[in-house]
Protein backbone atom coordinates (compact mmCIF):
# COMPACT_ATOMS: atom_id res chain seq x y z
CA UNK A 1 0.00 0.00 0.00
CA UNK A 2 2.82 2.38 0.92
CA UNK A 3 4.61 1.52 -2.34
CA UNK A 4 1.41 2.26 -4.28
CA UNK A 5 1.04 5.68 -2.61
CA UNK A 6 4.68 6.55 -3.36
CA UNK A 7 4.26 5.40 -6.95
CA UNK A 8 1.14 7.51 -7.42
CA UNK A 9 2.86 10.55 -5.89
CA UNK A 10 5.85 10.09 -8.18
CA UNK A 11 3.72 9.71 -11.31
CA UNK A 12 0.97 12.18 -10.46
CA UNK A 13 1.77 14.54 -13.35
CA UNK A 14 1.84 11.83 -16.08
CA UNK A 15 -1.43 10.42 -14.74
CA UNK A 16 -2.97 13.91 -14.72
CA UNK A 17 -1.87 14.58 -18.31
CA UNK A 18 -3.25 11.23 -19.48
CA UNK A 19 -6.61 11.98 -17.86
CA UNK A 20 -6.69 15.42 -19.51
CA UNK A 21 -5.97 13.82 -22.89
CA UNK A 22 -8.81 11.32 -22.42
CA UNK A 23 -11.19 14.14 -21.44
CA UNK A 24 -10.15 16.14 -24.49
CA UNK A 25 -11.34 13.26 -26.66
CA UNK A 26 -14.50 12.47 -24.68
CA UNK A 27 -15.70 16.08 -24.49
CA UNK A 28 -14.30 17.27 -27.79
CA UNK A 29 -17.40 19.29 -28.76
CA UNK A 30 -17.55 21.38 -25.57
CA UNK A 31 -13.76 21.67 -25.44
CA UNK A 32 -13.69 23.04 -28.96
CA UNK A 33 -16.22 25.70 -28.00
CA UNK A 34 -14.27 26.56 -24.83
CA UNK A 35 -10.99 26.83 -26.76
CA UNK A 36 -12.62 29.05 -29.36
CA UNK A 37 -14.05 31.31 -26.66
CA UNK A 38 -10.68 31.50 -24.92
CA UNK A 39 -8.92 32.32 -28.18
CA UNK A 40 -11.51 35.01 -28.96
CA UNK A 41 -11.07 36.50 -25.47
CA UNK A 42 -7.29 36.58 -25.95
CA UNK A 43 -7.44 38.11 -29.43
CA UNK A 44 -10.08 40.75 -28.68
CA UNK A 45 -9.19 41.70 -25.10
CA UNK A 46 -5.73 40.58 -24.01
CA UNK A 47 -3.70 41.42 -27.13
CA UNK A 48 -5.03 44.98 -27.67
CA UNK A 49 -4.71 45.89 -23.99
CA UNK A 50 -1.35 44.27 -23.12
CA UNK A 51 0.79 44.01 -26.27
CA UNK A 52 1.46 47.78 -26.63
CA UNK A 53 2.47 47.97 -22.95
CA UNK A 54 4.88 45.05 -23.36
CA UNK A 55 6.61 46.81 -26.27
CA UNK A 56 6.74 50.22 -24.54
CA UNK A 57 8.08 48.87 -21.22
CA UNK A 58 10.74 46.92 -23.11
CA UNK A 59 11.76 50.08 -24.98
CA UNK A 60 11.84 52.08 -21.74
CA UNK A 61 14.22 49.54 -20.24
CA UNK A 62 16.76 50.62 -22.89
CA UNK A 63 16.59 54.26 -21.79
CA UNK A 64 17.59 56.14 -18.66
CA UNK A 65 13.96 56.34 -17.48
CA UNK A 66 14.40 53.35 -15.15
CA UNK A 67 17.52 54.72 -13.43
CA UNK A 68 15.93 58.19 -13.23
CA UNK A 69 12.79 56.70 -11.65
CA UNK A 70 14.98 54.81 -9.18
CA UNK A 71 16.74 57.96 -8.02
CA UNK A 72 13.46 59.89 -7.87
CA UNK A 73 11.51 57.30 -5.87
CA UNK A 74 14.27 55.80 -3.73
CA UNK A 75 13.36 57.95 -0.71
CA UNK A 76 9.76 56.76 -1.00
CA UNK A 77 10.14 53.09 -1.92
CA UNK A 78 12.90 52.28 0.57
CA UNK A 79 11.12 53.33 3.81
CA UNK A 80 7.68 52.23 2.60
CA UNK A 81 8.35 48.89 0.90
CA UNK A 82 12.03 48.22 1.74
CA UNK A 83 12.92 48.03 -1.98
CA UNK A 84 15.09 50.27 -4.18
CA UNK A 85 13.61 53.22 -6.06
CA UNK A 86 13.46 51.40 -9.39
CA UNK A 87 10.72 49.28 -7.80
CA UNK A 88 8.52 52.33 -8.29
CA UNK A 89 8.80 51.86 -12.07
CA UNK A 90 7.61 48.26 -11.79
CA UNK A 91 4.84 49.31 -9.38
CA UNK A 92 3.47 52.09 -11.62
CA UNK A 93 3.74 50.17 -14.89
CA UNK A 94 2.23 47.08 -13.26
CA UNK A 95 -0.79 49.09 -12.13
CA UNK A 96 -1.23 50.83 -15.49
CA UNK A 97 -0.71 47.77 -17.68
CA UNK A 98 -2.22 44.88 -15.68
CA UNK A 99 -1.26 41.21 -15.36
CA UNK A 100 1.49 40.11 -15.96
CA UNK A 101 3.46 43.26 -16.94
CA UNK A 102 4.70 43.81 -13.38
CA UNK A 103 6.16 40.30 -13.27
CA UNK A 104 7.88 40.83 -16.64
CA UNK A 105 9.54 44.07 -15.44
CA UNK A 106 10.67 42.55 -12.13
CA UNK A 107 12.05 39.53 -14.00
CA UNK A 108 14.04 41.88 -16.26
CA UNK A 109 15.32 43.76 -13.19
CA UNK A 110 16.57 40.54 -11.64
CA UNK A 111 18.23 39.40 -14.87
CA UNK A 112 20.13 42.71 -14.98
CA UNK A 113 20.89 42.36 -11.23
CA UNK A 114 19.21 45.66 -10.38
CA UNK A 115 17.48 44.07 -7.38
CA UNK A 116 18.44 41.34 -4.93
CA UNK A 117 16.62 38.00 -4.86
CA UNK A 118 14.61 38.94 -1.76
CA UNK A 119 13.62 42.31 -3.21
CA UNK A 120 12.62 40.77 -6.52
CA UNK A 121 10.39 38.18 -4.85
CA UNK A 122 8.68 40.84 -2.74
CA UNK A 123 8.29 43.15 -5.74
CA UNK A 124 6.50 40.33 -7.57
CA UNK A 125 3.95 40.12 -4.77
CA UNK A 126 2.68 43.71 -5.02
CA UNK A 127 3.67 45.08 -8.44
CA UNK A 128 1.82 42.50 -10.57
CA UNK A 129 -1.81 43.66 -10.52
CA UNK A 130 -5.01 43.95 -12.51
CA UNK A 131 -5.01 46.92 -14.87
CA UNK A 132 -7.40 49.88 -14.61
CA UNK A 133 -8.71 49.23 -18.12
CA UNK A 134 -9.89 45.75 -17.12
CA UNK A 135 -11.29 46.83 -13.73
CA UNK A 136 -13.07 49.99 -14.91
CA UNK A 137 -14.29 48.84 -18.33
CA UNK A 138 -14.64 45.06 -18.23
CA UNK A 139 -15.75 44.69 -14.59
CA UNK A 140 -17.25 48.04 -13.61
CA UNK A 141 -19.10 49.08 -16.77
CA UNK A 142 -19.61 45.79 -18.64
CA UNK A 143 -20.43 43.48 -15.71
CA UNK A 144 -21.98 45.80 -13.11
CA UNK A 145 -23.11 48.57 -15.45
CA UNK A 146 -21.80 51.18 -13.04
CA UNK A 147 -18.69 53.38 -13.24
CA UNK A 148 -18.42 54.04 -9.52
CA UNK A 149 -18.26 50.33 -8.77
CA UNK A 150 -15.28 50.04 -11.09
CA UNK A 151 -13.62 53.02 -9.37
CA UNK A 152 -14.28 51.46 -5.97
CA UNK A 153 -12.72 48.14 -7.04
CA UNK A 154 -9.71 49.95 -8.52
CA UNK A 155 -9.12 52.03 -5.36
CA UNK A 156 -9.40 49.05 -3.00
CA UNK A 157 -7.21 47.00 -5.36
CA UNK A 158 -4.44 49.62 -5.17
CA UNK A 159 -4.81 50.02 -1.39
CA UNK A 160 -4.59 46.25 -0.93
CA UNK A 161 -1.39 45.87 -2.99
CA UNK A 162 0.20 48.78 -1.08
CA UNK A 163 -0.75 47.08 2.20
CA UNK A 164 0.83 43.81 1.09
CA UNK A 165 3.99 45.59 -0.04
CA UNK A 166 4.34 47.31 3.34
CA UNK A 167 3.73 44.07 5.28
CA UNK A 168 6.26 42.06 3.28
CA UNK A 169 8.78 44.89 3.60
CA UNK A 170 8.43 45.00 7.37
CA UNK A 171 8.87 41.23 7.72
CA UNK A 172 11.95 41.21 5.48
CA UNK A 173 14.05 43.69 7.46
CA UNK A 174 17.66 42.60 7.72
CA UNK A 175 20.18 43.20 10.47
CA UNK A 176 22.49 46.24 10.22
CA UNK A 177 25.39 44.07 9.09
CA UNK A 178 23.32 42.28 6.46
CA UNK A 179 21.88 45.59 5.33
CA UNK A 180 25.37 47.07 4.87
CA UNK A 181 26.42 44.02 2.85
CA UNK A 182 23.30 44.41 0.74
CA UNK A 183 24.14 48.06 0.06
CA UNK A 184 27.69 47.15 -1.00
CA UNK A 185 26.24 44.50 -3.32
CA UNK A 186 23.77 47.01 -4.74
CA UNK A 187 26.52 49.54 -5.46
CA UNK A 188 28.46 46.91 -7.38
CA UNK A 189 25.30 45.94 -9.25
CA UNK A 190 24.59 49.58 -10.07
CA UNK A 191 28.16 50.14 -11.28
CA UNK A 192 28.04 47.12 -13.58
CA UNK A 193 24.62 48.20 -14.86
CA UNK A 194 25.87 51.73 -15.62
CA UNK A 195 28.84 50.25 -17.44
CA UNK A 196 26.58 48.02 -19.52
CA UNK A 197 24.23 50.90 -20.30
CA UNK A 198 27.13 52.95 -21.61
CA UNK A 199 27.52 50.46 -24.47
CA UNK A 200 25.93 51.62 -27.72
CA UNK A 201 23.97 48.38 -28.21
CA UNK A 202 22.17 48.61 -24.84
CA UNK A 203 20.91 52.21 -25.00
CA UNK A 204 18.35 53.15 -27.62
CA UNK A 205 19.36 55.88 -30.08
CA UNK A 206 18.10 56.93 -33.49
CA UNK A 207 20.88 54.83 -35.02
CA UNK A 208 19.84 51.54 -33.40
CA UNK A 209 16.13 52.31 -32.89
CA UNK A 210 15.07 49.78 -35.53
CA UNK A 211 17.09 46.99 -33.93
CA UNK A 212 15.90 47.75 -30.39
CA UNK A 213 12.28 48.08 -31.54
CA UNK A 214 12.49 44.77 -33.40
CA UNK A 215 13.93 43.00 -30.35
CA UNK A 216 11.25 44.55 -28.14
CA UNK A 217 8.48 43.38 -30.48
CA UNK A 218 9.94 39.86 -30.69
CA UNK A 219 10.14 39.62 -26.89
CA UNK A 220 6.61 40.99 -26.50
CA UNK A 221 5.19 38.57 -29.09
CA UNK A 222 6.67 35.64 -27.18
CA UNK A 223 5.13 36.86 -23.90
CA UNK A 224 1.70 37.60 -25.41
CA UNK A 225 1.59 34.18 -27.10
CA UNK A 226 2.49 32.60 -23.77
CA UNK A 227 -0.45 34.37 -22.12
CA UNK A 228 -2.75 33.29 -24.96
CA UNK A 229 -1.77 29.69 -24.42
CA UNK A 230 -2.65 29.89 -20.74
CA UNK A 231 -6.03 31.53 -21.47
CA UNK A 232 -6.99 28.79 -23.96
CA UNK A 233 -5.72 25.92 -21.80
CA UNK A 234 -7.55 27.11 -18.69
CA UNK A 235 -10.74 27.70 -20.68
CA UNK A 236 -10.58 24.05 -21.76
CA UNK A 237 -9.73 22.83 -18.24
CA UNK A 238 -12.72 24.67 -16.76
CA UNK A 239 -14.92 23.17 -19.50
CA UNK A 240 -13.68 19.66 -18.61
CA UNK A 241 -14.29 20.27 -14.90
CA UNK A 242 -17.83 21.39 -15.75
CA UNK A 243 -18.52 18.37 -17.95
CA UNK A 244 -17.24 15.92 -15.33
CA UNK A 245 -19.07 17.79 -12.52
CA UNK A 246 -15.80 18.05 -10.59
CA UNK A 247 -16.32 21.80 -10.39
CA UNK A 248 -19.66 21.20 -8.64
CA UNK A 249 -18.09 18.82 -6.12
CA UNK A 250 -15.19 21.21 -5.49
CA UNK A 251 -17.60 24.11 -5.04
CA UNK A 252 -19.30 22.26 -2.18
CA UNK A 253 -16.09 22.66 -0.16
CA UNK A 254 -16.49 26.45 -0.34
CA UNK A 255 -20.11 26.46 0.77
CA UNK A 256 -19.47 26.22 4.57
CA UNK A 257 -16.82 28.95 4.39
CA UNK A 258 -19.08 31.26 2.39
CA UNK A 259 -21.96 30.66 4.81
CA UNK A 260 -19.66 31.43 7.74
CA UNK A 261 -18.67 34.74 6.11
CA UNK A 262 -22.27 35.64 5.32
CA UNK A 263 -22.22 34.97 1.56
CA UNK A 264 -24.83 33.06 -0.39
CA UNK A 265 -23.92 29.47 -1.29
CA UNK A 266 -24.65 30.13 -4.98
CA UNK A 267 -21.28 31.93 -5.16
CA UNK A 268 -19.34 28.71 -4.50
CA UNK A 269 -18.98 27.51 -8.10
CA UNK A 270 -18.29 30.96 -9.64
CA UNK A 271 -15.73 31.66 -6.90
CA UNK A 272 -13.92 28.38 -7.59
CA UNK A 273 -13.92 29.18 -11.31
CA UNK A 274 -12.40 32.58 -10.53
CA UNK A 275 -9.68 31.02 -8.40
CA UNK A 276 -8.78 28.91 -11.43
CA UNK A 277 -9.10 31.65 -14.09
CA UNK A 278 -9.75 35.32 -13.33
CA UNK A 279 -11.71 36.61 -16.34
CA UNK A 280 -14.28 33.82 -16.50
CA UNK A 281 -14.61 33.76 -12.69
CA UNK A 282 -15.28 37.49 -12.33
CA UNK A 283 -17.90 37.24 -15.08
CA UNK A 284 -19.64 34.35 -13.28
CA UNK A 285 -19.51 36.01 -9.85
CA UNK A 286 -20.94 39.27 -11.19
CA UNK A 287 -23.72 37.34 -12.97
CA UNK A 288 -25.07 35.62 -9.84
CA UNK A 289 -28.56 37.10 -9.27
CA UNK A 290 -28.52 38.62 -5.79
CA UNK A 291 -30.64 41.25 -4.09
CA UNK A 292 -27.62 42.36 -2.07
CA UNK A 293 -25.28 42.99 -5.00
CA UNK A 294 -22.56 44.15 -2.60
CA UNK A 295 -21.74 40.44 -2.10
CA UNK A 296 -20.93 40.16 -5.81
CA UNK A 297 -18.70 43.25 -5.61
CA UNK A 298 -16.78 42.05 -2.53
CA UNK A 299 -16.05 38.64 -4.05
CA UNK A 300 -14.96 40.25 -7.33
CA UNK A 301 -12.55 42.40 -5.30
CA UNK A 302 -11.04 39.24 -3.81
CA UNK A 303 -10.63 37.60 -7.22
CA UNK A 304 -9.07 40.73 -8.75
CA UNK A 305 -6.56 40.85 -5.90
CA UNK A 306 -5.74 37.13 -5.97
CA UNK A 307 -5.51 36.84 -9.74
CA UNK A 308 -6.17 33.12 -10.03
CA UNK A 309 -4.01 30.11 -10.86
CA UNK A 310 -3.89 31.05 -14.54
CA UNK A 311 -2.06 34.31 -13.74
CA UNK A 312 0.05 32.45 -11.16
CA UNK A 313 1.32 30.03 -13.83
CA UNK A 314 1.91 32.93 -16.22
CA UNK A 315 4.12 34.57 -13.59
CA UNK A 316 5.86 31.26 -12.92
CA UNK A 317 6.69 30.84 -16.59
CA UNK A 318 7.98 34.43 -16.85
CA UNK A 319 10.30 34.20 -13.82
CA UNK A 320 11.44 30.64 -14.63
CA UNK A 321 14.56 32.00 -16.35
CA UNK A 322 15.60 33.78 -13.14
CA UNK A 323 16.36 32.56 -9.61
CA UNK A 324 13.19 34.16 -8.22
CA UNK A 325 10.79 32.00 -6.20
CA UNK A 326 7.03 32.53 -6.38
CA UNK A 327 6.31 31.46 -2.79
CA UNK A 328 6.14 35.05 -1.58
CA UNK A 329 4.07 35.91 -4.63
CA UNK A 330 1.43 33.31 -3.71
CA UNK A 331 1.28 34.55 -0.11
CA UNK A 332 1.17 38.17 -1.22
CA UNK A 333 -1.63 37.71 -3.75
CA UNK A 334 -3.75 35.75 -1.29
CA UNK A 335 -3.35 38.53 1.28
CA UNK A 336 -4.07 41.15 -1.37
CA UNK A 337 -7.34 39.40 -2.21
CA UNK A 338 -8.34 39.37 1.47
CA UNK A 339 -7.44 43.03 2.02
CA UNK A 340 -9.17 44.11 -1.20
CA UNK A 341 -12.36 42.32 -0.14
CA UNK A 342 -12.13 43.81 3.37
CA UNK A 343 -11.58 47.37 2.11
CA UNK A 344 -14.43 46.99 -0.40
CA UNK A 345 -16.78 45.72 2.30
CA UNK A 346 -15.96 48.66 4.58
CA UNK A 347 -16.35 51.17 1.74
CA UNK A 348 -19.75 49.76 0.76
CA UNK A 349 -20.78 49.80 4.42
CA UNK A 350 -19.72 53.34 5.26
CA UNK A 351 -20.06 55.25 1.97
CA UNK A 352 -23.82 55.14 1.19
CA UNK A 353 -23.68 56.34 -2.43
CA UNK A 354 -21.38 53.39 -3.32
CA UNK A 355 -23.82 50.75 -2.06
CA UNK A 356 -25.85 49.24 -4.91
CA UNK A 357 -28.10 47.05 -2.76
CA UNK A 358 -30.99 49.51 -2.79
CA UNK A 359 -30.96 51.17 -6.20
CA UNK A 360 -34.06 49.51 -7.59
CA UNK A 361 -35.92 52.79 -8.06
CA UNK A 362 -35.63 56.47 -7.28
CA UNK A 363 -38.39 56.12 -4.70
CA UNK A 364 -36.42 53.43 -2.91
CA UNK A 365 -33.30 55.59 -2.92
CA UNK A 366 -35.27 58.53 -1.50
CA UNK A 367 -36.79 56.36 1.21
CA UNK A 368 -33.37 54.97 2.15
CA UNK A 369 -31.98 58.50 2.39
CA UNK A 370 -34.78 59.44 4.76
CA UNK A 371 -34.15 56.32 6.84
CA UNK A 372 -30.45 57.12 7.09
CA UNK A 373 -31.18 60.68 8.20
CA UNK A 374 -33.64 59.55 10.86
CA UNK A 375 -31.39 56.92 12.45
CA UNK A 376 -30.68 57.72 16.07
CA UNK A 377 -27.17 58.40 17.29
CA UNK A 378 -26.89 55.34 19.47
CA UNK A 379 -27.61 52.90 16.62
CA UNK A 380 -25.08 54.64 14.40
CA UNK A 381 -22.43 54.42 17.11
CA UNK A 382 -23.24 50.76 17.71
CA UNK A 383 -22.94 49.98 14.00
CA UNK A 384 -19.70 51.96 13.76
CA UNK A 385 -18.02 50.17 16.66
CA UNK A 386 -19.25 46.79 15.40
CA UNK A 387 -17.82 47.25 11.89
CA UNK A 388 -14.68 48.91 13.19
CA UNK A 389 -14.21 45.98 15.57
CA UNK A 390 -14.51 43.51 12.67
CA UNK A 391 -11.89 45.47 10.74
CA UNK A 392 -9.48 45.64 13.70
CA UNK A 393 -9.92 41.95 14.54
CA UNK A 394 -9.32 40.98 10.90
CA UNK A 395 -6.14 43.03 10.60
CA UNK A 396 -4.84 41.91 14.00
CA UNK A 397 -5.58 38.30 13.07
CA UNK A 398 -3.45 38.58 9.93
CA UNK A 399 -0.63 40.23 11.91
CA UNK A 400 -0.76 37.61 14.67
CA UNK A 401 -0.53 34.81 12.11
CA UNK A 402 2.42 36.53 10.48
CA UNK A 403 4.26 37.03 13.77
CA UNK A 404 3.46 33.52 15.01
CA UNK A 405 5.01 31.93 11.94
CA UNK A 406 7.74 34.50 11.39
CA UNK A 407 10.57 32.04 11.96
CA UNK A 408 8.96 29.54 9.61
CA UNK A 409 8.43 32.32 7.05
CA UNK A 410 12.14 33.22 7.03
CA UNK A 411 13.21 29.58 7.07
CA UNK A 412 11.06 28.57 4.10
CA UNK A 413 11.03 31.71 1.98
CA UNK A 414 14.47 33.22 2.55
Amino acid sequence: MKFLILSLRKNILPIFFILITICLVLFSRSNLTAATNGLTLWATCVVPSLFPFFVITNLLSHTKVVSFTGKLLDKLMRPLFNVPGIGGFAFVMGLISGYPVGAKIVSDFREKKLVTKDEGERLLAFTNNSGPLFILSSVGISLFGDTKTGLLLLCTHILACITVGILLGKFSKKSDEAFREQMILRKSMHSSNVASQSEPSSTVTFRNLGEVLGNSINSSIFTILLIGGFVVIFSVIISILNQTHLLDYGAKLFTPLLSLLGFDSSFAKPLLSGILELTNGVNLVASVPMKAISQNVVLCAFLLGFGGFSVLLQVFSIVAKTDLSIKKYVIGKFLQGIFAALYTFLALKWIPFLNLDYVASSATVAQNSINVLTNNTSSMLTSFFYDFGIFVIGVLGVLVIFYAFRKLYHKVLN
